[in-house]
């Protein structure tokens, strides 16, 4: 029997860092903010990035077959924030958010941050509420040296 509390509580203490996921397709850009996100493999360089199913930025991996992940500092809650909400409900969310588009991709890489890496899809799978999108780093660069922003520093939860 599962003890939903147990679920719950344990699998909210699972760390996760903080990134916004730029993603593209066509002239169409979007960001939001991922948190279930890590390295799978060396060689190919891959990463696993979890997307819910029902969201337009999913429909547009799907479509485009690319992303791009900024990793945000540890000072970054505010900016973090920013992503949190859908596009249909908060318009441009790059409005006024100095970024970039990947050279590799396409997608948005917001300029004010860590660094980041550009991905194209390579697999996925579609289980639950997420598809999990196994993306083969394509490019990456470093804008600065700094600790990287992570789920538990901000208080929020997601999951579990």
């Amino acid at each position: 029997m599962l003890d939903e509390q147990a679920k719950k509580t344990l699998l909210r203490k699972i760390p996760h860092g903080l990134y916004i996921c730029g993603v593209r397709d066509g002239e169409e850009m979007n960001g939001f903010t991922a948190s279930w996100v890590m390295q799978s493999s060396f060689t190919p360089p891959l990463v696993v990035n979890c997307v819910r199913q029902d969201s337009g930025s999913h429909a547009m991996i799907e479509n485009s077959g690319v992303f791009a992940l900024t990793f945000l500092e540890n000072t970054q809650k505010d900016l973090a924030a920013q992503f949190f909400k859908p596009k249909r409900r908060v318009g441009d969310k790059f409005e006024e958010i100095e970024f970039y588009e990947g050279t590799e991709t396409g997608c948005p890489i917001i300029k004010d941050s860590l660094g980041y890496i550009e991905c194209r899809v390579v697999g996925s799978v579609a289980h639950g509420d997420h598809t999990v999108y196994v993306g083969e780093v394509v490019a990456a660069g470093i804008h600065r040296q700094g600790d990287p922003l992570l789920l538990e520093q901000t208080g929020w939860q997601y999951g579990g």
